[in-house]
């Protein structure tokens, strides 16, 4: 048997199936929000816009309504999954307990380099909210909460929270407007606190921090009408002419 160098067996790295390529696409356009929640997804569309066939596309519709990220309705097809406001309130609360923990252990953990680095995130992240570019600022937040959990040293912790990162984007999308500069300032104060090696007030900032986005978001929902879900369609058979 032929063997690497190092005693193990020679490995050829397989391509990544292309039902998966498409998830991702897909996942991203979903948590960006230019698929918005209740939106139909029509294959042919989607495949026409992603530059493959339809197979792919459906399979990839499957293991996303197996995560939750889409609902499929007999007889309608397949929508972006719209979240209810108590599926929301429960993940923000899972949120705020894992991303407080995550800032205590920070700055008892975190060297200069890091709080350096969360320094160069927030400056991007308040730039973005000040020129209104909410995508950049967006991802510049989830940048910097997932660095926080990297330089708290707890690797079960960041495994936790990276689970619901990409739906606390999806989430804090629609308010990172709202909340704009002042959700930028108040990551100022969370990084001089773990510069400082504060334990206690970085948990305390990131805990009011996590339940102002929590806040704003179920305002926002509170006078939006929860979307019902599609009724199947009762499709006639065609009926055969005697004889036929």
């Amino acid at each position: 048997m032929l063997q690497s160098e190092t005693g193990a067996a020679a490995k050829i790295p397989r391509p990544v199936p292309l039902r998966e390529s498409v998830f991702e696409a897909l996942l991203e356009l979903i948590v960006s929000g230019q698929l918005r929640p209740g939106q139909h997804l029509v294959e042919n569309e989607l495949a026409e816009l992603l530059g493959v066939s339809r197979q792919p596309v459906r399979e990839a519709l499957q293991l996303l309504s197996g995560e939750g990220w889409v609902d499929l309705h007999p007889g309608q097809g397949a929508f972006v999954h719209s979240p209810s406001v108590e599926e929301a309130d429960q993940l923000l609360a899972v949120r705020a307990l894992l991303e407080t923990e995550s800032a205590r252990l920070a700055a008892r953990h975190a060297d200069e380099d890091g709080v350096a680095a969360l320094r160069r995130l927030c400056a991007r992240g308040a730039s973005a909210a000040h020129a209104e570019d909410t995508d950049t600022a967006v991802a510049a937040n989830s940048e910097l909460h997932a660095l926080i959990t990297a330089l708290s040293g707890n690797k079960v912790l960041a495994e936790l929270a990276a689970q619901v990162a990409r739906r606390v984007r999806w989430y804090h999308t629609p308010v990172a407007r709202q909340r704009g500069l002042t959700s930028w300032r108040e990551h100022e104060d969370l990084i001089d606190a773990i510069a400082d090696g504060n334990e206690e007030m970085a948990a305390q900032i990131m805990r009011e921090h996590t339940e102002h986005t929590r806040v704003s978001y179920l305002e926002q929902r509170k006078n939006q009408p929860e979307e019902p879900a599609p009724q199947p369609v009762r499709r006639r058979r065609m009926r055969t002419a005697p004889g036929s």
